[in-house]
């Protein structure tokens, strides 16, 4: 059985409904906050796009507070995994694939060898292919998963 993810649907990364309805009446419609907050992106004043628009400067700030910012430095990556499992991810992606295409295939590679281990006789599988409880040694866990002696 391969494994086939769907790809994010069509409004995926777009704002809810819930939240647009919690904001605060702008005086721009949706297409001008989105220029004002372009012009802003490209170094133009918040009183430079007001007058640009004929509003208030109040009206131009409200739209500019909804900007999107990056984080400098992120604790997570794309994935919300660790940064060690995201750089994992991307090490594996093949040429430009969109990352859950990745995720698909790798997640495809570990069901099928999971199956091809669960038809193997006992005797020959591999550590990894042992039950969880079985595998407690240090040397068999993955790295950047080993208990941490602290945590008893």
């Amino acid at each position: 059985m391969a494994f086939k993810g769907k790809p994010p649907g069509s409004g995926s990364g777009e704002m809810s409904r819930r939240t647009q309805a919690l904001r605060p009446d702008i005086a721009l419609d949706p297409r001008e906050a989105a220029k004002a907050r372009a012009l802003r992106r490209q170094g133009e004043s918040p009183a430079a796009i007001a007058a640009r628009f004929g509003v208030p400067i109040e009206e131009v700030e409200k739209a500019l507070v909804q900007m999107r910012s990056r984080r400098p430095e992120s604790t997570r990556g794309t994935l919300n995994v660790t940064l060690a499992a995201h750089r994992f991810v991307l090490a594996e992606r093949q040429g430009d694939e969109p990352l859950w295409q990745t995720m698909d295939r790798l997640v495809d590679e570990l069901i099928r060898l999971r199956q091809e281990a669960a038809n193997r006789p006992a005797t020959n599988r591999p550590v990894a292919a042992r039950s969880r409880r079985e595998a407690r040694r240090p040397d068999d866990l993955l790295p950047g998963l080993l208990p941490d002696p602290l945590s008893h």
